[in-house]
């Protein structure tokens, strides 16, 4: 794989992680969403009023259309398990940003994909 082939790959998981972390930050504090037939009009309302959601949407728009660029460079069983590390950038990021738990089997989860993902780079 070239440098501007795993630059581009790399951008994609970058605003697919980042999009999680906006849709995150713009619903905690809306609290546990209600996803009954009578709330659903309102919640959905509430939901996209916070700017964060929107920006976490927007990201997924432009992480599709660089996936999109992605997959025209590599084969997709090289792109594809690529995307597991964005489970990385997510624990680390979710840790430092939330206060999320970052405990020894989630570190161990962490270093398996990193594993996993030299070893589907290697021709």
């Amino acid at each position: 794989m070239t440098l501007p082939t795993f630059l581009i790959i790399a951008a994609g998981v970058l605003l697919n992680a980042i999009a999680q972390l906006f849709l995150k930050a713009g619903v905690t504090p809306l609290g546990p969403l209600q996803l009954d037939v009578s709330s659903l009009l309102s919640t959905a309302g509430r939901v996209l009023m916070q700017w964060p959601i929107v920006a976490g949407l927007g990201c997924y728009v432009l992480s599709v259309g660089v996936w999109i660029v992605a997959l025209s460079r590599a084969d997709v069983s090289l792109a594809y398990p690529m995307l597991s590390l964005g489970y990385v950038v997510n624990a680390v990021a979710a840790w430092y940003l939330f206060g999320e738990l970052l405990g020894p089997s989630r570190v161990a989860g962490i270093a398996l994909i990193l594993a996993g993902v030299f070893v589907m780079s290697r021709r």
